[in-house]
């Protein structure tokens, strides 16, 4: 697969945009940091108050595959498309990943999409991210970009699953469950989901 290795512009421009994102979240009025007043390299409960509020969780494996595929998506539009001439792979491959990843971090903690999150999934106890967890999974999609263009496409793909499988295992979620859960609801996978003793 090509490469997407961004130049020192891409860095520059993908630190601005992370930046504009947590901006955007603090006029949000989204806490700074977790609510109970420290901050936790990992937390690992998933439905208690300190879900999303620390570095990394158990959806954090969710965000490194987002970069995996944002840098496939980047390399279908750049590298194989040819889109935006020879230097676009370099120039916006790694920003446009920050863009999708900042963006759904934004969205994501909007009411409407919480309230979606509370109803539909896994995270009945969910109440949004703190700004440190956005800004947190932005660096994690980074680092699974980075990996995407580091490793073979087999190596990163055998990552993914196994990040998704792990998940599966200990907290039953994770990207597939989440995005099946959030567009069309199943019922057997709620009550499975519910039936986890890894509150």
């Amino acid at each position: 697969m090509g490469k997407l290795a961004p130049g020192r512009k891409a860095i520059v421009v993908s630190f601005a945009i992370a930046a504009a994102a947590v901006a955007i979240l603090l006029a949000m009025d989204r806490p700074q940091i977790c609510e109970c007043g420290y901050v936790k390299l990992w937390h690992g409960l998933i439905n208690d108050a300190g879900n999303s509020q620390h570095i990394a969780d158990w959806y954090t494996p969710s965000h490194i595959i987002h970069g995996m595929i944002f840098y496939a998506l980047g390399w279908w539009i750049f590298a194989k498309r040819g889109w935006g001439g020879t230097q676009a792979a370099s120039r916006w491959g790694l920003p446009l990943a920050v863009f999708l990843e900042a963006a759904w971090e934004v969205a994501e903690n909007t009411p409407m999409v919480i309230d979606r999150f509370r109803s539909v999934t896994a995270n009945f106890g969910y109440s949004g991210d703190s700004v440190l967890n956005s800004a947190a999974d932005i660096g994690w999609m980074s680092f699974g970009f980075w990996l995407a263009l580091r490793l073979p496409v087999k190596w990163t793909v055998a990552l993914a699953i196994i990040g998704e499988v792990i998940a599966g295992i200990v907290v039953r979620d994770g990207l597939v469950l989440n995005v099946i859960m959030l567009l069309f609801p199943i019922d057997a996978i709620a009550e499975w989901q519910a039936a986890s003793t890894h509150g």
